[in-house]
């Protein structure tokens, strides 16, 4: 077990492990928010036809040669074709087609106007100008071609990619299986939620914050419940929990008091400690085991350190333990917009937000930054990074930033 350890030396050991990822089928509908399991390469041309784009008339430029204001070009009105409707007449010298927005250009037609560039009746239409050949036409593929590359294995299905597919005609895509991630959250003093609160006693949300972080990873959090502070009944209640899930999260019990056992409970599971608190603050108190091929990992009971230590530490692994391929967060530096007034002995995270000013990215801290503080993650985008053994720093010095 290596304990004291650097923040990145952790991160890369716990999302160094193997992971297994099940597949499944999803519809559309479902497939929001959930990671492909499978290249995804488009079928068919979008749009599959050359169209209009907008309301109007199509026909062949070169009839159009000569065309002024004083002798316009006077064509003839083959059909009409409102969207949905596909041509019947080949447009020929002299003659055009009355097209509404989204409607196949007819065959032999290769310009479109829109009408109130025009005058018409129900018969002719005369227009005033040159339009060249291959004017206002959206091509069959102008979106996207058959045979083009859409979207990778491993990549989250967001709202466009969703849109993508539907124009595809693609009803179903290979997923992977959202890991089941088990909170269980260790602490006489805890009470649920909905429950009398006794003095002395307080609620349990870290279970509620930790579930809202994991599932926009992609996980599918489940409440394990509460164990008050004793070895056995944690070591118990992990057991089960490992059981039916893929990771168990604890809160409580990482750090050195007299009723933290998630060493010792992890310990007598027969599970493999990795390691044992890092050199960060907040958020330093963090236990990585393995028991079976699956992550145990501790984190601090006070709300504020245990978010940062999850999306610090453990986010990468989540998301790979997801099946995504985009597992470290971006990172952008900013200027601090504030100073920060005392020194940093240990790697400190900030919580804050991202503002823009005058062509600037600037750190805004949030309120709030004790270990306990979990209103200053409302709002939060970005996790400020101040190196080890920094001084105060004054308003303006660039620090480095993880996108949340």
């Amino acid at each position: 077990m290596l304990k004291n350890i650097e923040a990145d030396a952790a991160r890369d050991m716990l999302c160094a492990l193997p992971v297994t990822c099940r597949t499944e089928t999803a519809g559309l509908r479902d497939a929001p928010d959930r990671v492909l399991a499978e290249d995804v390469t488009a079928r068919i041309n979008t749009p599959p036809f050359d169209r209009s784009p907008f309301d109007g008339y199509a026909f062949r430029g070169e009839d159009t040669k000569n065309a002024t204001r004083e002798k316009p070009a006077v064509l003839k009105i083959t059909e009409e074709l409102p969207a949905g409707k596909a041509p019947t007449i080949k447009v020929t010298v002299g003659y055009a087609a009355k097209i509404l927005t989204g409607a196949p250009i007819p065959e032999g037609a290769n310009a479109t106007i829109k009408y109130e560039l025009t005058e018409f009746t129900k018969d002719e239409v005369r227009i005033f100008e040159l339009v060249a050949p291959d004017s206002d036409i959206v091509r069959a593929g102008d979106d996207i071609r058959a045979g083009t590359h859409i979207a990778e294995k491993g990549a989250m299905i967001t709202a466009p990619l969703v849109g993508i597919l539907a124009s595809q005609g693609i009803e179903h895509v290979a997923v992977y299986k959202k890991p089941v991630i088990s909170i269980l959250n260790t602490g006489t003093e805890l009470t649920e939620v909905g429950q009398p609160l006794s003095p002395a006693m307080i609620y349990n949300s870290n279970v509620y914050t930790l579930s809202g972080y994991l599932r926009d990873m992609g996980a599918a959090p489940k409440n394990a419940g509460v164990v008050p502070d004793l070895p056995d009944a944690i070591a118990d209640r992990i057991s089960a929990a490992l059981r039916e899930s893929d990771m168990v999260v604890t809160t409580g019990g990482a750090s050195v008091g007299d009723y933290d056992w998630a060493v010792t409970s992890a310990e007598r599971l027969g599970a493999e400690v990795l390691f044992w608190k890092i050199n960060m603050k907040p958020g330093g108190s963090i236990m990585a085991a393995v028991k079976d091929g699956k992550v145990i990992l501790g984190l601090s009971g006070n709300p504020g350190a245990a978010v940062l230590g999850l999306l610090r530490i453990a986010l990468p692994y989540v998301r790979k333990l997801c099946g995504r391929t985009d597992v470290m967060p971006p990172v952008i530096d900013v200027f601090l917009k504030e100073p920060l007034t005392k020194p940093s002995p240990k790697l400190r995270l900030l919580r804050g937000r991202l503002e823009l000013s005058a062509g600037r990215a600037y750190f805004a801290e949030n309120e709030g930054q004790s270990n306990g503080a979990v209103s200053s993650l409302f709002g939060c985008d970005l996790l400020g990074e101040i190196a080890a053994g920094s001084p105060p720093l004054p308003a303006g010095t660039i620090i480095k930033a993880y996108r949340i």
